[in-house]
C-alpha cells in the first residue's frame, strides 16, 4: 500500500475536525462609563467699596483682609468699584454682597432695582462702617442697612457689649470688648427693627450722642434675604486685628448662608 499523502491527511484532518483547534477569545466586555460628578459651585462673593463721598484711606486693606479670609475659610472673593457688576445676571453668581466703607450715592436706579431683587431672592448683604453712610435718598437701602449714620466724634478707645453671643459675628468675642474706632451716631435707634448683637458704652468715650442704648452691630431678616451691618472698621489697623476680624467673617458667613445667621 502506497503510504498517505501527508498534505491529503492533513486536509481531512481540518475537515472533520480532529486536529487541534483554535479556541476563540470571548470579547473583552466594555467598562460602564462613568460620567464625572460636577463638582458643587463655589460660594462667591461680592465686595464692593466705591466711594461718592468721603474716602476711607483703610479700603485698600480692608478688601486685602476680606479677600484673605475667604482664601481661609473656603469662598471666592470678587471686589470692585464697578457699578455695572449691579446687574440680574451677574448678582445671580454670588450669595452675599459687602458694602465695603462705600460713601454716597453709588448705584443709578436700574442698579439699584437689580440689587433689590437680588435681595428678594434671598440674596446677603453685609455693610461695613460707612456702609450706613450710603444712598440717603434710597429708603429701602436705608431699611435694609437698618440705620443711616448722623454724626460721630473723633476715633478713641471704647468699650463694646455683646448682647448676642451665639451669633457668628460675636461668638468668638469677649463680652466686654475694648478696642479703638470711630463711634457712629445714627439718625434714628435701629433697635425694634433690627436684632441687637453688641451695643457701644457711650461711658467708656467721649462724644456719643445716642444716649445708654447705642447699638454698634445688628443684623435681621429683609425683604426675603439677610442683613448685617457692623458701624466698626474704620482704620486700616482694624484689618489687621485678628478680633475684628473674627467679627467680619462671621457676618459675612451670616449673610453668605455659611453659617447660621439672624
Amino acid at each position: 500500500m502506497k503510504p498517505f499523502n501527508l498534505l491529503v491527511v492533513g486536509a481531512f484532518l481540518m475537515l472533520t475536525g480532529c486536529g487541534s483547534q483554535s479556541v476563540a477569545t470571548p470579547a473583552a466586555t466594555p467598562s460602564p462609563r462613568v460620567t464625572p460628578s460636577p463638582s458643587p459651585s463655589p460660594i462667591r462673593v461680592l465686595v464692593f467699596s466705591k466711594t461718592a463721598a468721603y474716602r476711607h484711606a483703610s479700603i485698600p486693606a480692608a478688601v486685602a483682609a476680606i479677600e484673605q479670609l475667604g482664601a481661609e475659610h473656603g469662598y471666592l472673593v470678587d471686589a470692585t468699584e464697578d457699578a455695572s457688576a449691579f446687574t440680574d445676571a451677574n448678582l445671580a453668581r454670588y450669595r452675599a454682597v459687602v458694602f465695603l466703607l462705600t460713601t454716597g450715592d453709588v448705584l443709578d436706579a436700574g442698579q439699584q432695582a437689580a440689587f433689590e431683587r437680588f435681595i428678594w431672592a434671598g440674596g446677603g448683604f453685609a455693610g461695613v462702617h460707612s456702609a450706613s453712610d450710603t444712598e440717603y435718598g434710597w429708603s429701602w437701602y436705608g431699611q435694609l442697612v437698618g440705620a443711616y449714620f448722623k454724626r460721630h466724634p473723633v476715633p478713641q478707645p471704647a468699650v463694646v457689649h455683646i448682647e448676642d453671643p451665639g451669633h457668628p459675628s460675636t461668638r468668638s468675642l469677649p463680652a466686654s470688648w475694648k478696642r479703638t474706632d470711630e463711634w457712629y451716631d445714627f439718625r434714628t435707634n435701629p433697635r425694634g427693627t433690627v436684632h441687637v448683637l453688641a451695643t457701644v458704652d457711650e461711658s467708656t468715650y467721649s462724644g456719643g450722642g445716642m444716649g445708654r442704648d447705642h447699638p454698634i452691630a445688628w443684623c435681621h431678616a429683609f425683604d426675603g434675604g439677610q442683613s448685617w451691618y457692623t458701624a466698626m472698621g474704620h482704620a486700616t489697623e482694624s484689618y489687621a486685628d485678628p478680633s475684628f476680624l473674627s467679627h467680619l467673617e462671621g457676618g459675612i458667613e451670616s449673610v453668605a448662608r455659611i453659617s447660621p445667621g439672624c
